[in-house]
């Protein structure tokens, strides 16, 4: 499959608050709310939605191509994608501006607070689709600069380019026209079950109202797994079983290409989302959202101490 990736690449910096947010939050002082927390932890690494999602399918034996912008200051990291399998020729390096950051403080629930600067990502309105070799049997269209996640949807339309829309944490930012835009266009919507709340209220739509739109939504929940709707059907996939809690950042990003590998092998609604399931997990378990590693054997065995893939991942072997 011809898979092209837009959205962020950052650096991620991770931090960890050994409480609970939410004991130090005062709901009748929200306006003006002032709190420093003192964390334990700080580790620097790369990061980023699009490529998040490209190093697990790239570890998953696929070869997305990802369109993004970055800063001088990321090309030892563009290297080792490129390494890894992920097809980095529709990265444009901006001289002069530094690549995105990503500020993430995690408490002991898992809850986060977060802060993202832009740095280069400013500047993916200069890229397009039109400008690529080949059309793109799927783009993914994630959190990135808003103005460029609008004309990306609108090019993508233009060009009969089916779309997965991904808002994620750009689902505050976007208006409810450019929210619009994005939905009304795409193949697919996949958010958490807060953006989903989120989306509902900006645009006045109901689930319903959002399933005549797009042909498959999917809604993750946390550890109450995802719900995946396509064509009438509704699928109820539960989490995979992970062996500890290290980092809920990325785990999003993993679940979304451990769906694109099985979507990309043609495998039904069900099983894409146990596939994702899986991929969410590695990821869990790990310090950064590219810090896990795994070969298709060892992904294979662990899908199957979780869930029945009736003789689908035979050939993976």
């Amino acid at each position: 499959m011809n898979l092209v990736l837009t959205g962020s690449i950052a650096f991620d910096y991770l931090m960890t608050f050994p409480g609970k947010f939410k004991d130090h939050i005062l709901p009748e002082h929200l306006d003006h709310l002032s709190l420093s927390f003192l964390v334990t932890s700080l580790i620097r690494r790369p990061g980023g939605v699009a490529t998040n999602i490209a190093y697990t399918l790239a570890l998953l034996d696929e070869h997305p191509r990802v369109m993004a912008t970055v800063g001088p200051d990321f090309e030892p990291q563009l290297k080792e994608l490129a390494e890894l399998g992920v097809d980095t020729s529709a990265i444009r390096i901006i001289p002069g501006v530094p690549t995105a950051s990503f500020f993430a403080n995690t408490d002991e629930t898992n809850a986060q607070i977060a802060s993202f600067f832009p740095g280069a990502m400013a500047h993916a309105g200069e890229l397009c689709f039109k400008d690529l070799e080949t059309r793109p049997d799927l783009a993914v269209i994630s959190p990135n600069d808003p103005g460029a996640m609008v004309e990306y949807c609108k090019e993508c339309v233009e060009l009969d380019i089916p779309y997965l829309y991904d808002p994620s944490q750009q689902t505050v930012r976007l208006s409810r026209e450019e929210m619009e835009i994005g939905v009304t266009g795409a193949y697919a919507l996949f958010c958490n079950d807060y953006e989903f709340a989120l989306i509902k209220d900006k645009t006045g739509w109901s689930l319903d109202d959002i399933r005549g739109l797009v042909d498959l939504l999917v809604i993750t929940r946390g550890k109450a797994g995802s719900d995946l709707y396509q064509a009438g059907e509704h699928v109820h996939v539960p989490v995979a079983q992970e062996v500890c809690i290290s980092d809920p950042t990325g785990v999003g990003d993993a679940f979304r290409a451990g769906f694109l590998k099985g979507y990309a092998q043609g495998l039904s609604l069900e099983r894409c989302g146990q596939l994702g399931a899986v991929a969410a997990t590695y990821c869990l378990e790990a310090e950064s959202p590219q810090g896990h590693s795994f070969v298709l054997s060892e992904f294979v065995e662990r899908f199957r101490a979780n869930f029945d893939d009736g003789g689908d991942l035979d050939g993976w072997l």
